[in-house]
């Protein structure tokens, strides 16, 4: 019997390798071209050869183009600040607004839910040139201010928040008013602590949101100092050459970081989003 399941198993397993070979190897791919000269990263492609995936030798100096000529490192602190200060920002905020939602009840909450539902649906593009215009009455062209600003309200945070706020019993909070507790001191006593799943989700989804964001900070900013990575990834491909080993350099570190950080995190980025999707 046992042999038997392992007869049907073998092939599922042949499966999965392959496709998880059709995923990796585009990535490996990526990795050693950008380990190459730029004149050896196609010498192997057409016609295909195994020498594509593998190196005679190893040449970083795409790595060091990028950091030392490029900016690169400017445009990836850029990124690492807003992402961060937009965590910071929206954690507060959103966290805040969930609590809201969740504990207290007032005139018109359903709706004020529903539309902030309906907002991450809305496409970016269609509220870009009206979010231009209101960034540009406050003065904030070409600053971090409009690249931190818009990305702290996040509907999809919000609505996290919301879900599993919504799971821990009222009666503690209830428990604590009888006490003398204010609203802020419950939130921060009670449902704070039990949320760190939460906590880590949401951080993560703003930061992955502000670190793969392009439009915005390209319609938003002009100076080099506040290019983000984004932003810069798409100036290494030029009017009439692309510097593709420089590319892929600059593509694998723009991964790599958010990758370092999602791993050690991800039991509770799943556990978060479970736990908060699965109540209305």
């Amino acid at each position: 019997m046992k042999n038997a399941i392992f007869g049907v198993r073998l092939p599922l397993h042949f499966l999965y390798i392959f496709v998880g070979l059709l995923f990796v190897l585009p990535l490996w791919w990526s990795l050693t071209s950008s380990l190459r000269p730029l004149e050896e990263i196609f010498k192997y492609t057409s016609p295909f050869s195994l020498k594509a995936l593998f190196l005679d030798h190893l040449d970083f100096a795409a790595y060091f183009t990028i950091f030392s000529e490029r900016g690169f490192g400017v445009a990836v602190l850029n990124s690492a600040f807003v992402a961060g200060m937009t965590v910071l920002g929206g954690l507060i905020i959103n966290g805040l607004a969930g609590f809201v939602f969740a504990v207290f009840q007032f005139p018109g909450r359903q709706f004020l839910f529903f539309v902030t539902v309906l907002s991450f649906l809305v496409p970016f593009e269609a509220i870009s040139i009206p979010l231009y215009n209101v960034i540009k009455l406050f003065g904030w062209i070409d600053s971090y201010y409009a690249l931190i600003v818009p990305g702290v309200a996040n509907g999809v945070v919000i609505f996290l928040f919301r879900q599993f706020f919504s799971q821990i019993p009222r009666e503690l909070a209830e428990a604590a008013r009888m006490d003398g507790a204010g609203w802020l001191r419950i939130l921060w006593n009670i449902y704070l602590p039990l949320s760190k799943p939460v906590i880590i989700s949401a951080g993560l989804l703003i930061f992955l949101f502000q670190w793969e964001s392009f439009l915005w900070p390209l319609i938003c900013t002009r100076s080099d100092n506040l290019k983000v990575i984004q932003v810069a990834l798409a100036g290494f491909q030029q009017r009439y050459t692309t510097q593709w080993n420089e590319l892929f350099a600059a593509s694998n570190v723009a991964t790599i970081i958010p990758l370092f950080i999602l791993l050690p995190l991800q039991r509770f980025y799943i556990q978060g989003v479970t736990a908060a999707g699965f109540k209305g």
